[in-house]
Formats: structure tokens, sequence, C-alpha cells
């Protein structure tokens, strides 16, 4: 079947068409509501309105489509969605994460216009613990064949093994003869062969790892006759995953999963999944070291996926968050029951192919596995993938504390939505040092809550269904596996950043211990200051008041700027190589002490340019893999440390010029060294972009920063600036500011320690024009070349 782009000229509207406009997807239409301290979506959706959304779109449907055979598929629409052709029902899904298809057969006027409607409705807030978006965020495809076609994903490829390098090939179709071909990365046809179920052997293979993400193509004819009647065609990767107690294994080599959990957002563009957004977070991630994703707690885009195929990034892909007790009192579980079956198969559907799955997991810190039904459903889960997938391990992110009090009858979630254990009211009236002590207690208790024996057997009945098991929060049992559980093999499927090298040295020791996942690799919209360090009064509490927006925790913004998070990590790993890294505590809240939060280790930024903040007081940070460090300060050395946990910490007094730290190994040499300097003189913009040419309709990033004539970043000059897009669209403009009541549509946005981004859609050919100006700093203006290629 032929597949073709479906996105452009919807008609979109919320009370009625006399307000429609046209819009192009993917679309969040839940980024345009209103935020509002009463919101019900609450701190959780970073207090934006819910509402539900219309879209509409004419289309020809050409006489010659009576006889063939034609699908819409939909890759994601937030929620209830329901699809109508020609006012008729046609199709739909519940969950707003979970791709399905519409069959439009007889339901056509067939050579004349015709209307298709898709009505979304995420208007009953709150409907999930993050923010969600709303509308068709994903792409909508077209699909039109003849009645004899090889089915839209009906094509499975299976490593079989690597060596030699075998191949298992099915085909799902409604028609006679099937051909396939194995073509390489140049398109050369390497192998073929003939049946809808057959084995191959690929010659001199070049295998998919995290090293090499070789990619293959297998194109399938179906013909009749001799007459070919459709063909179609699936990139693959030969790999072969394998796990025990003594590991995991791709390809037969030892892997450790250096990992990190994101939502599905984008950032200042809300939940609209582009694919270059979706390209672009995934090379940021694995430039910045991860080897693996856990996408929390959904299923992925396809363009993610895809992008992770290229790129070499494993994934574990995750079902739901809540099973069929709620956690919000909207949420999925009044539907769970009558979709997970489906969307176990749907899941299955899409990821088959994609050598970077390489975990199933069937959900995020559920309670439901306490009692018989929920085992008795992770049983039954368990055994469909194994039987749908037998590629692929089945896991599960379980918070073993949760199981454990769930156990006891003392669960943390209401069966109405909502968190039985808040505590905001009476930790807001605390001062930040208990806060502080209060936050670093709960994070200590989590990860050791499930280390008795009665924890123990609480959760073991759960985890020994799993391939692997998922430890949320779980690290105090990691030590104590191999003489309770011998033959079993854990994941860190969720753990504190500051926790990092600790774990990181015991997945080095342990064989059973496979990986770590920290949350987060990338902050996120909604749990509105889950990881924040606050300097405002509001920030003392799990959920944030209004205007609290992002949840300010990851080793990258949300703009994808790394900070000290993500250096910690880097030094972990074995990273950073002779060099170390620094990052400094802002400076320019003298007098304040932050409230921190559990899911932040620190705060600290690759930043030593704080101008007018001369005197005040500076932490600095100093990551490396080496056993000692020097700082120095514009010459003046502060002293040799030694580094505990992968970091040394400085206290001195900010001083503006060359920050400078070197890093020494056992027998005292010289290793390697970092600096950073202060800015000097008048700030300018300065717009930095990768592309120089685009396509039609392609998404450019423009990263946005305030410098100096050298380049150099001012971390506290912030000032608003104002974006102009000429034969283009701006789709989005803002910077990481955890707390503003400024909006990332409206063009004008502050920056936040001397950073910002635009993010633009190329019109038609011609030339994009980005005007970016603000009071007190010189204006920058960019131009991009857009042409069509030509293949177009």
């Amino acid at each position: 079947m032929f597949r073709q782009s479906f996105n452009e000229d919807w008609l979109f509207y919320k009370a009625g068409k006399e307000d429609s406009r046209k819009v192009t997807l993917p679309h969040d239409a839940m980024l345009e509501e209103m935020r509002t301290a009463d919101a019900p979506s609450g701190s959780a959706g970073a207090y934006f309105h819910g509402n539900v959304y219309t879209y509409e779109k004419e289309f020809e449907a050409p006489k010659e489509w009576e006889n063939r055979h034609i699908l819409f598929q939909f890759e994601g629409v937030y929620r209830n969605a329901k699809v109508f052709l020609n006012d008729k029902e046609a199709g739909g899904a519940a969950y707003g994460y979970i791709p399905f298809f519409v069959c439009a057969d007889g339901l056509l006027q067939y050579g004349g216009k015709n209307t298709i409607r898709v009505v979304a409705d995420a208007s009953r807030q709150p409907d999930s613990r993050w923010y969600s978006g709303g509308g068709i965020y994903r792409p909508v495809w077209l699909w039109a064949g003849a009645k004899e076609s090889i089915e839209p994903e009906g094509i499975r490829i299976s490593t079989l093994s690597y060596k030699p390098a075998r191949i298992l090939v099915e085909v799902r179709h409604n028609g006679d003869d099937v051909g396939v071909e194995i073509l390489d990365k140049n398109g050369k046809a390497v192998v073929s062969g003939t049946g809808q179920r057959l084995e191959m052997e690929i010659p001199n293979a070049a295998l998919w790892s995290e090293d090499a993400p070789n990619l293959y193509t297998c194109r399938v004819r179906l013909s009749k006759n001799g007459t070919v009647t459709d063909t179609a065609e699936a990139a693959f990767g030969i790999r072969k995953v394998e796990w025990s107690s003594k590991g995991l294994t791709i390809n037969g080599k030892s892997t450790l999963l250096r990992g990190g959990c994101i939502h599905h957002d984008n950032g200042i563009l809300g939940a609209a999944a582009y694919a270059e957004s979706e390209e672009r977070r995934v090379r940021i991630l694995k430039e910045a070291g991860f080897n693996a994703l856990r996408i929390s707690h959904n299923p992925a885009s396809a363009a993610l996926l895809e992008a992770c195929d290229r790129y070499g990034m494993y994934v574990m892909d995750e079902t739901w968050d809540m099973w069929f007790h709620h956690k919000s009192k909207f949420d999925y579980a009044s539907d769970w029951r009558k979709n997970y079956k489906y969307d176990l198969q749907a899941l299955v559907a899409r990821d088959f192919n994609h050598p970077s799955v390489i975990m199933y997991s069937i959900g995020n810190e559920v309670s439901e596995p306490a009692k018989e039904e929920g085992l008795a459903v992770i049983k039954e889960m368990a055994e469909y993938l194994h039987g749908a997938d037998p590629n692929r391990a089945v896991t599960g992110g379980f918070n073993l504390m949760i199981i454990a009090s769930a156990k006891k009858g003392k669960g943390i979630y209401d069966e109405e939505g909502g968190r039985k254990d808040d505590k905001d009211k009476a930790m807001s009236g605390m001062n930040s040092t208990m806060f502080n002590m209060v936050t670093n207690m709960v994070g200590t208790g989590m990860n050791r809550s499930a280390n008795s024996k009665k924890a123990d057997m609480a959760t073991s009945p759960a985890l020994d269904l799993l391939d692997i098991a998922g430890y949320n929060y779980g690290s105090g049992r990691y030590p104590l596996e191999a003489k309770a559980h011998p033959q079993r093999v854990i994941v860190g499927s969720e753990t504190f950043p500051q926790d990092i090298a600790k774990n990181w040295k015991m997945v080095k020791e342990y064989p059973y211990l496979i990986g770590d996942f920290m949350w987060t690799a990338w902050d996120y919209l909604g749990e509105a200051g889950l990881g924040a360090w606050a300097y405002t009064p509001d920030g003392k509490g799990f959920n944030k008041p209004y205007p609290w927006l992002l949840a300010d925790c990851g080793a990258l913004d949300i703009l994808g700027n790394s900070n000290g998070e993500l250096y910690l990590a880097q030094a972990a790993w074995g990273l950073l190589d002779a060099k170390p890294a620094i990052a400094v505590q802002p400076v320019n809240h003298p007098g304040v002490k932050p409230a921190k939060m559990v899911w932040r280790g620190t705060n600290a930024l690759p930043s030593w340019s704080y101008r007018g903040c001369d005197g005040n007081k500076a932490v600095v940070e100093v990551y490396s893999g080496q056993p000692m460090v020097e700082l120095f300060l514009n010459g003046k050395s502060f002293g040799r440390k030694k580094v505990k946990d992968c970091k040394a910490a400085y206290k001195l007094k900010y001083q503006s010029g060359e920050l400078k730290a070197i890093a020494y190994d056992a027998s005292g040499r010289t290793r390697g060294e970092r600096i950073l300097v202060s800015a000097d003189g008048p700030l300018q913009i300065q717009v930095v972009t990768d592309k120089k040419t685009v396509k039609p309709g392609e998404v450019i990033y423009l990263d946005i920063r305030l410098t100096d004539a050298d380049g150099i970043v001012e971390a506290n000059a912030d000032t608003t600036l104002t974006t102009v897009v000429k034969g283009g669209e701006l789709l989005g403009f803002g910077s990481a500011n955890p707390r503003t009541e400024e909006r990332f549509e409206s063009g004008k946005y502050t920056t936040y320690y001397g950073l910002a981004q635009a993010v633009v859609r190329a019109g038609e050919t011609g030339t994009v024009t980005i005007s970016i100006h603000g009071d007190g700093v010189k204006a920058a203006t960019v131009e991009i070349i857009c042409e069509k290629s030509k293949e177009d």
C-alpha cells in the first residue's frame, strides 16, 4: 500500500466552527489553553485547562478508490479520540498514546468531496500526572492500495542469529505470490527469496548496535500471474538481545545501559511530535553519553524510535502509568480493562522492526501487583508479549515501596486519583533547611524501603514474572539480590540523578544489574517544580503552585542545554576522558537558601559569568573520573581536593574572570583542564542553527544566547526578547524558566540564565528570515534558504 502524509489543511476548532482556523499537524491544542491557578489539571498538568478539540479536513476520493483499500493511520491523539467519515463514526482510540488505523472502505463518496472529522476529548481534568497535551499531536497518514495488498505494518523481521547473520521475514498480505529482497544502506540487494515466511542468511552482515547502528531495508513485492500488485518496505537492524543473571548482551557483547527517562513533550512545542524535534533530542542525548532511553510512561512516537534506530540508542518502550487503579481522577484507568489487549497488540505491531527497542515495560509504579488480580495480569501480559514478540525482554518500572505498602493496605493513591500522603501544607511552613532535610530523607528512605524480608516477599511474586525486574528507587536492594535471588536480572528503571556514581559502581560490580535510568534525562512540562531548587517563597512543597510550569529536573533542560547533573553522569560513566567539567550553582541569589527537591542533585550550570555579582558566595562543582582536582580563580589556587563520587565542591566568592579546573591522576600528573570565563563588554543576541538550507515545511531549531563579542554567554542579564519570522511560521519561542506566566506561542519571552530558543517551520521556497530583538542588546537576524530537493 502507498502511504502519504495527511497533515496539512486541517480545520481546527473548540467551541464552534466560527472560531475555526487552519492548522498543520502535528498540533498540540492544549498548549494554547489558558493557564490559571485554579486549573483542574493542577501542578501535574502545569495548570493548563483541558477542552474538547475538533479537527476537520475535506479531501477528494478519486473514483478509482472504490476498488481500492483505504486506511487512515493516526500515530497519537490525546485522548478519547473518535473519527468520523462523512458524519459516520468510523473508529478511534481511548488511549492517547497508542497508534490506530481507521478503515475508510465503503464510507467514502467516490469521485467527490469527503470530510473526515476527529474529536479529541481532554476536557476532564486531571487525567495525567504530567503535562499530556491534547488533540492530534502526532502525524496522520493516508494509506491506499489494491484490495490485494501487503498490510500496513505487515512485514516483520526477526534476528535468528548473528553468527552467521540469519533473519526470519514474515509477511501479512491479501494476495498471491511474495518476493523478498534485502537491501544494504546503499540500496544494493544482498539476498533475495520468495514466500510469506522465509529464513534468509545475510552475507558479510553489518550488525546493529549502539556503536554501529547499521540498518537494512526489507523490500517485499506482491504479485499475481507475474504482475506486481503491491510493494512495501521496512527498515530493520540485525541484532540479538540476550539476558541472564550474567548480564545483558547485544550480539554477544556485554552491554551496560547508560539510561535516562524522558517524557513525550518537546519543550516549547508542547506535546507536538515533529520528526525533527524527536531526532534532535535523540541526537543530543546520544552525544551527551546516554545509550538507552526509557519512554516514560507511554509508548514512544514512531519518529523517536526511527531516530533511535539511526543513532544507536537502546529503548525501553513503556505502556502505561496506570492499570485499573486511578492515579489521577480522570486518567486512563477507567478505560484500561477494555483496551489493554489492543494497546499491547498495537505496540508490538509498531515496534517489531525497530532494533532500538530491546525491552517492553508493562507499566510504571502500579500498585496492582500487590494482589492476585494484578499478578494474573502480569502473567497474561508477559505471556502475550513473549508469543507476539520473542525478540525482546518484558520488564516494568515497579516501585518496590509502592507494592510493599499496597500489600499492607497502605497504597499511596486514592481510588479516585491523587496522593493520600499530600504533605504540602505542612511543608510550606518549614524553613528551607528543614524542608531540604525532609526531602533528602524521602529519597534515602525510598531507596531503602524495600530492603526488608517482608518487602521482598511482597514484591517478589510480581518481579519473578518479568524477564528483567525493573526497580524504581530500589537501589538498596541491588547488593542483596545475588544471594536472595541469584537468577534475577534487574535494571534500575528509575533512579535519583545524584545517585549515579554509587549506582554505576554497582552496575559495573554486579553482572545481574544491567543498567541505570535516571529521572530524568531531559526536563519536561508539568509535575511542576518536581526537581526545582527554588529561590522563591512558594518553592517548598512537592506540588508547586501557579505559575510553576516545568518539572525543573533533568540532565538537560527543555531546550537541550546541559547542567551539572549531566557532567556528574558523564564522570561516573567514564566519558569525561582526562578533562574535568565545571558547573557553578547560580550566584545571583545572595542570602537566599534554595528549597531543594530530591529529584535534582544540583542546579549548577556551566557558567562563570554573573555581572554585578562580585563578592557573592559561590559553590563551584568540579566533576572528574580522576582522583584529584584543583581549582583556580584568576590564577589563584583554591587547593587540591579529593574527588568523591566523581565530584569535588569548592566554596568561594564570585569574581569575574577565569575559572580553571585541573584533574590529576593518582601519581599527581596533570591529566586535563577545563576553563570557564566571564563575558565582558556590551551584549548581543547570538543565534545558532545547524541548518543553512531547508526544504519547505522543515522544522528549524535556533538556539538564542545573550553573549559578548567573543560569544561568552552572560547568565545575569536576562531580558525579554521578541522574535519575528518571515517566510515561515514560528512554532514556539521560550526559555527553560520553570516558573513563569509567559507563553511559548506569543513570540515574546525572557531569556533564562542568558539562553532561549525559537523553533520555526519553513514556508514555501525562498528565504526564511528570523529577527530577534530586545532592550539593551544588539539585535540579530538570520536568513535560511528554503528550496525543494531534487527528489521532491
